[in-house]
C-alpha cells in the first residue's frame, strides 16, 4: 500500500474515532470530519478535556490497554528471569505489565487508584507541541510534553526522609517504625482526599502493609526529587516548618471536584 493510501486510511479511521469521542453518531456528522478536523476535535483541549471520559479516549485509543511487554529485549534478556528495581515492592504483583495497564486495569490499581485517561492527559497543541509561542500567552500546554511531569511526581518521587525527621532512608528504618501510622495516624491526617485516589482503601492497605506507603512516597522513585505536596491542616497542626511555607494548603481545583460533591 503506498505512502498516500495507507495516510488516507488512517485519516479515515481517525475522523471516525473522533466523532465517536465527540458524541457524533450520525453518518453525517462522521463524514465531515477528516484527519484535520481530527487532530483539532474540542475534547483534545479545555474545556472538554476535563469532561472526557475514559470510553471517548479509548474510542480512538484502544491500543493503548492492549500492547503487551516483550518476551525479551532487543539483547535477548527474558522478561520472566529478569527483576526490574521497581518490581521488588510486595503490591507489585504478577509479571511485568506496560504503563497503561499497570496504572489502569491491573488489580492493585483498582484497588488503591482511580485514575482516569484525563488525570494525567490535558491535551497538547498539535501545531508545534510547545507551550507559551502564542502571542497573546494565553496557552496553559506543558511544554514539549503531552503530560506534565508534576503529574508522575505525585508517586514516583523521592522519600523525603530528611524534612521527616527520619534518621535515613526508609528501607534503612522500617524495622523501627513498622509502619506509616506510627506517626501519622496523628499528623497530616487529611491525605489521599483527591479524585483519583481511593483514600479509605489506601489507608487499609497501609496500616497491613508499609509497603503500600512507601510504594509512591519513594519506593518507585523515578525522580531525584519529592513532590511537594499540598500541606492541608489538621487538628493541632503547628505552622509550617520552614521547608514546607510556600506549599499550598489545598490540592489543584481539578482533583477535587469529585471530592466535593461527594461531600455535599
Amino acid at each position: 500500500m503506498k505512502r498516500s493510501a495507507r495516510f488516507s486510511v488512517f485519516a479515515g479511521l481517525l475522523a471516525l474515532c473522533a466523532a465517536a469521542a465527540s458524541g457524533a453518531g450520525q453518518p453525517s456528522a462522521q463524514k465531515q470530519l477528516d484527519y484535520e478536523r481530527a487532530r483539532w476535535n474540542p475534547i483534545h483541549f479545555k474545556p472538554m478535556i476535563d469532561q472526557a471520559s475514559d470510553e471517548q479516549c479509548l474510542a480512538c485509543h484502544a491500543e493503548i490497554l492492549k500492547r503487551r511487554v516483550r518476551k525479551a529485549s532487543p539483547a535477548g534478556v527474558k522478561a520472566d528471569e529478569a527483576l526490574a528495581w521497581y518490581e521488588t515492592l510486595d503490591t507489585y504483583a504478577g509479571d511485568q505489565e506496560t504503563f497503561h495497564r499497570r496504572h489502569l486495569i491491573m488489580p492493585y490499581a483498582k484497588k488503591v487508584m482511580d485514575l482516569k485517561c484525563n488525570t494525567c492527559h490535558q491535551g497538547n497543541d498539535p501545531r508545534e507541541e510547545t507551550a507559551n509561542s502564542s502571542a497573546t500567552g494565553s496557552s496553559d500546554l506543558t511544554q514539549r510534553k503531552h503530560v506534565d511531569p508534576n503529574i508522575c511526581l505525585m508517586c514516583h518521587g523521592q522519600f523525603p526522609y530528611k524534612n521527616m525527621g527520619i534518621p535515613g532512608p526508609w528501607p534503612e528504618n522500617e524495622k523501627a517504625f513498622k509502619t506509616c501510622l506510627t506517626c501519622h495516624a496523628a499528623i497530616r491526617t487529611h491525605r489521599h482526599q483527591v479524585n483519583f485516589l481511593k483514600p479509605e482503601a489506601i489507608e487499609k492497605a497501609g496500616a497491613e502493609d508499609p509497603d503500600v506507603c512507601y510504594g509512591c512516597h519513594g519506593g518507585r522513585a523515578w525522580y531525584r526529587i519529592s513532590y511537594p505536596y499540598p500541606r492541608h491542616d489538621w487538628p493541632g497542626a503547628p505552622p509550617a516548618p520552614e521547608w514546607a511555607k510556600n506549599r499550598p494548603t489545598e490540592s489543584p481545583a481539578r482533583f477535587l471536584k469529585k471530592t466535593k460533591a461527594a461531600a455535599k
